[in-house]
């Protein structure tokens, strides 16, 4: 698949060693392959494992049913506006043989046999203010709907929006087929390995540590502001963001800025603001560690309002 990584380029997956090229195997195995997604969080192993866990348990394993899954991660990724999940989960729709279902959601509609489902997805970008709950939804839906926060911030911030070459995605037809050329994986039962709360808490410690690359007052700040403004879209989000950090000390400002523009807005992560950033932390690494912080902290900002039992 050609891809447009926004900031690097990641190394091939036949190259990966470790505990990466364990991910990739049971990507082979489980999902699609080596998709972006994981490619791009590949700098950070642990990161990309511990995703990669969540995203298994919570949308792919167990009975619960895989279609309430996938159009949940839909909803999560509209209310995010990360078009590149969005187009993603659709084909997945079309790989489980619900074609109106998906092209319902590629037209941001919700379908009316599940329209409370959707609405209740995409209630928990703002999970306070819109006094979002989960009562009667099944653990996996729940794990599905903060799985899909982290996913959605990280895909945002780290790669180009369109999921396949010159924007195909857009084609119904295109959308179609490519459903249909992973029907069989998707269909495939695939038993739990851990908790969907286990998985959580691992990506969660993965996650905040950003040890050397923010103070704790630069952390403190960052999640005092998720918590205030609950998943707000800022209207001008490069403007917003420097507003937000205008207090910090000087050293703090870059860092804090990409970490709630991933928190908030990814997509508005700019190449001025990494070229700052890499001024003092060069390593693709540390970019990913940084974005993965911002957004944690948005994504357990819905797992705590939400009451769920995954923190």
């Amino acid at each position: 698949m050609v891809m447009s990584y926004r900031f690097f380029t990641p190394p091939p997956a036949r190259s990966a060693t470790g505990e990466a090229a364990e991910v990739y195997r049971q990507l082979r195995d489980e999902f699609l392959g080596p998709v972006p997604t994981f490619q791009v969080l590949s700098a950070v192993p642990e990161l990309m494992s511990a995703t990669w866990s969540l995203m298994r348990e919570a949308l792919l394993a167990g009975d619960g049913s895989r279609v309430d899954r996938e159009l949940t991660a839909t909803a999560v990724s509209q209310a995010n506006r990360c078009r590149f999940c969005v187009h993603a989960h659709v084909m997945l729709l079309h790989a489980l043989g619900e074609h109106d279902l998906a092209e319902a959601a590629a037209r941001d509609e919700p379908p009316a046999a599940k329209a409370d489902l959707v609405t209740w997805a995409q209630a928990s970008r703002n999970p306070v203010t819109a006094r979002w709950h989960h009562d009667g939804h099944a653990a996996e839906l729940v794990g599905t709907v903060v799985a899909f926060h982290f996913i959605n911030r990280m895909v945002s911030s780290l790669l180009a929006p369109d999921l396949l070459p010159a924007g195909l995605q857009r084609s119904s037809m295109v959308r179609n087929v490519g459903g249909r050329l992973y029907a069989k994986v998707a269909r495939e039962h695939k038993p739990p390995r851990k908790p969907i709360e286990e998985a959580y808490a691992e990506l969660f410690r993965t996650a905040s540590n950003v040890d050397g690359l923010l103070s704790e007052k630069a952390r403190a700040h960052i999640r005092a502001v998720v918590a205030a403004e609950d998943g707000i879209h800022p209207a001008h989000p490069a403007d917003w963001a420097v507003d937000q950090v205008r207090d910090l000390p000087a050293l703090d400002r870059v860092g804090a800025r990409i970490a709630l523009l991933a928190a908030f807005a990814p997509s508005a992560v700019s190449q001025g603001d990494v070229a700052l950033w890499r001024l003092s932390h060069p390593a693709d690494a540390d970019l990913v560690r940084l974005v993965a912080y911002g957004a944690i902290t948005a994504t357990d900002h819905v797992a705590t309002a939400a009451n769920a039992a995954l923190i």
